[in-house]
């Protein structure tokens, strides 16, 4: 399958998409079910201040296939700031063709001409492989840190 696909910076007017794409990743990757009411509110807080972070979004003509988010993280070691990639989604049928390495290389190329981004880090949850083989194909690695978290 061919796909017309752009990516972009997520808009406003994209919540209420962007809030179904969250709903499925949490169930399909941790079983989760998050409150909606609770997710809206976080996702018009991003939006109200950008420092929290921002959304991308994948486009084709009949709307949002894709998106992921980026949050950020200052790095005295590496005097940048490091970009977290967070909430990645793909509709299902939409997987296996390209859209999340469009997404991926979209951020990458971004990263790589900015000097004030020192690099990209993302954590996955343990027993989700099929993200990690997505990741390692990327060349990324989880060879080096272990997050740890405390969440309320």
């Amino acid at each position: 399958m061919m796909i017309e696909l752009s990516i972009r910076k997520a808009r406003r007017s994209d919540i209420a998409q962007l809030i179904l794409f969250q709903l499925q990743l949490a169930e399909e990757t941790e079983n989760l079910k998050l409150n909606q009411a609770t997710l809206e509110l976080g996702m018009s807080a991003m939006f109200d201040d950008p420092a929290k972070g921002e959304y991308y979004v994948a486009e084709t003509p009949e709307g949002l296939v894709g998106c992921h988010m980026v949050t950020y993280e200052w790095s005295d070691w590496r005097n940048g700031m490091v970009y977290w990639l967070q909430s990645v989604y793909v509709k299902a049928e939409y997987r296996k063709h390209g859209v999340f390495r469009k997404m991926f290389i979209n951020l990458m190329n971004e990263i790589k001409t900015n000097p004030r981004i020192a690099g990209l880090r993302l954590y996955v949850d343990k027993s989700n492989a099929r993200a990690q083989q997505v990741y390692a194909a990327m060349g990324m690695n989880g060879d080096h840190y272990t997050v740890f978290e405390w969440m309320k």
